[in-house]
């Protein structure tokens, strides 16, 4: 468990110096209060909390860069979908994104990317918003068993500023939006955009990128189980309909989002789908049945 001591001295090793208060891995009756306190969001008439991202209603991937580093490079495809970003750069970036964090509130979760024990990646989450904190506790494993997830030296760490503003002269972007992954240092960095989707989608870069190199093959596809222990996938771009065609009330829902087919485990321990849309085409019965993330 960490300490009220602790927890600006270990952010330190982020680079993250002179914090203001630092919360480490508060519940979700915590987060929700802070979020409220902090005017992020509100709470609907049945429970669930609803924020705002705009402009950024999903993912900005022409702002997605990863480091050109020697460690990486040779396995990583560049082009279109993988942008290259100097290292320098990079340092530059996560010096403004700490100067910027100074004397902030900080919220940061200590978790687990991967079900499988020999396949899982420690990671943290340092946000500056109580409700991307709330995402990320949601989506990654944060306890085993009774036990709470704590990691003293994570494999990786994600810094996200939403409204820290990347300027593309400085920094190599494209715009002030930025997502920048390195995978030598095992950090990423987010700035200037709301969607939480980023943290999801930069965490499943670092695992589409490792566990192949253990002969292991991620795909991105839903699953479910029949009463007879076969297995169906259902892949699909985001958004073409792979949790709704997946969600049969007469099989077990494995999963919506990332499979291995090293023994089928999942990367993410509940459902991520736009409420909104997906809701309206799902049974009643299965409807009560789901976690649902906005």
């Amino acid at each position: 468990m960490v300490t009220d001591t602790q927890p600006k001295q270990l952010l330190a090793s982020h680079g993250i110096l002179d914090p203001g208060q630092v919360f480490w891995n508060l519940g979700t009756a915590e987060l929700v209060e802070h979020l409220i306190r902090r005017n992020e969001g509100v709470l609907s008439a049945n429970g669930p909390v609803v924020f705002r991202t705009v402009p950024h209603t999903g993912r900005s991937a022409n702002d997605k860069f990863i480091v050109n580093e020697s460690s990486s490079s040779e396995h990583v495809s560049w082009g279109e979908i993988n942008h290259p970003m100097d290292e320098e750069q990079f340092e530059t970036l996560h010096a403004d994104i700490s100067s910027y964090l100074k004397g902030r509130e900080l919220f940061v979760r200590d978790c687990i990317a991967g079900a499988d024990p020999d396949q899982c990646v420690s990671i943290r989450i340092i946000t500056e918003t109580a409700w991307h904190n709330l995402f990320a506790k949601h989506l990654f494993i944060s306890q085993r068993g009774d036990s709470e997830v704590v990691t003293a030296e994570p494999a990786f760490t994600v810094i996200h500023a939403p409204s820290f503003r990347a300027n593309p002269a400085q920094h190599g972007t494209k715009s002030e939006t930025v997502i920048a992954v390195n995978l030598k240092k095992g950090l990423i960095l987010i700035g200037g955009t709301h969607y939480a989707g980023e943290i999801k989608k930069s965490i499943f870069t670092v695992m589409n990128y490792l566990l192949p190199l253990n002969n292991v093959l991620s795909m991105h596809c839903s699953s479910n189980l029949g009463v007879d222990g076969d297995t169906a996938l259902f892949f699909g771009l985001s958004g073409t309909g792979k949790t709704t065609l997946s969600s049969d009330v007469e099989r077990r829902l494995i999963g919506d989002a990332f499979r291995t087919c090293d023994d089928l485990y999942h990367l993410e321990i509940r459902l991520s789908f736009p409420c909104c849309k997906a809701l309206a085409l799902l049974p009643s019965d299965l409807c009560s049945k789901v976690d649902c993330l906005f």
